[in-house]
């Protein structure tokens, strides 16, 4: 795919959106066994001695984007489809790899946001999921892994604090329209069901609003991950109390966009706090309907 950079301010933004490529994507066969050996794995990082059978899915910043929630006592599903969160990372950690993908996390700034960096073991090439704080730690993960694009899961200020310095290193940044008014700048709009190419992967673009109007997850075609930023976490959907939130209006995006489309074994990994799965989630939907967030 090729993107043509604007370099454009948030106050007056022509609609420059991503080439839309449709496909079905690939998913995961949800069978009832665990493979004997996956072709993916998370990092020992995460499947050490720190995971329990039974293990609280929250941390508190998770908690601050979830209604302050509960901490829900979850049965792990088989390893390693579940990882724990370790707490603040002070460095970039790979937390998941496969033959032609792997995953990196590190946690930033005061709401200990995870930003995530997928890359192309292929083309080396590799993209950030919301440049949220701390640009001097992102910025050197950027040249060390390769990372030509960012885009941006929404505008809360929280996720969007090294902008100015990832767009400065000349690194593109993505975010849709309804949420680009909320960014100090940008270079692209993302449009829902499109693709944005990452050397040879494939990620899909998924709007769901509610958390903010302009909220978007990405699914990773070929992969079970699904990056929900601050759309779904362990235990509930994100924060609605903010302005731009909508309960209803998530609560559709999470059944109709993740739930339904999305097999039970798919890893969602969350924009703070502990990742999940959809398959431990989904069956608490109403609940959280009839809890109201």
């Amino acid at each position: 795919m090729s993107l043509v950079r604007r370099r454009v301010r948030a106050s007056h933004s022509p609609t420059v959106g991503l080439a839309a490529t449709r496909t079905t994507s690939r998913r995961r066969n949800s069978g009832t066994e665990t493979p004997a050996s996956p072709a993916w794995r998370f990092s020992d990082a995460y499947t050490s001695s720190s995971m329990s059978r039974i293990c609280t899915v929250f941390d508190i910043s998770a908690s601050y984007h979830a209604n302050m929630h509960e901490s829900r006592q979850t049965d792990l599903l088989p390893q390693p489809l579940l990882m724990w969160n370790p707490g603040k990372v002070a460095e970039i950690v790979r937390i998941w790899e496969d033959a032609t993908c792997e995953v990196h996390r590190t946690v930033v700034g005061p709401l200990d946001n995870n930003v995530y960096i997928l890359r192309c073991r292929r083309s080396g090439d590799a993209l950030l999921i919301d440049a949220a704080n701390e640009h001097d730690l992102l910025l050197e993960a950027c040249r060390r892994l390769g990372v030509r694009q960012v885009v941006e899961t929404h505008g809360h200020w929280d996720h969007i604090q090294a902008i100015p310095a990832v767009r400065e290193a000349g690194i593109s940044v993505a975010v849709t329209a309804q949420d680009a008014g909320m960014l100090p700048s940008y270079d692209l709009l993302l449009e829902d069901d499109t693709v944005v190419e990452v050397g040879r992967l494939r990620v899909r673009n998924i709007a769901t609003p509610g958390h903010t109007a302009g909220s978007m997850c990405f699914a990773v075609e070929g992969t079970p991950l699904l990056l929900s930023g601050d759309t779904l976490f362990p235990g509930g959907p994100g924060n609605t109390s903010l302005p731009g939130g909508d309960f209803p209006r998530i609560i559709r995006s999470i059944d109709e966009r993740l739930f339904s489309r999305f097999q039970a074994d798919t890893v969602v990994l969350p924009g703070h706090g502990a990742s999940t799965t959809i398959g431990s989630e989904s069956p608490h939907l109403q609940e959280w309907v009839d809890r109201g967030w």
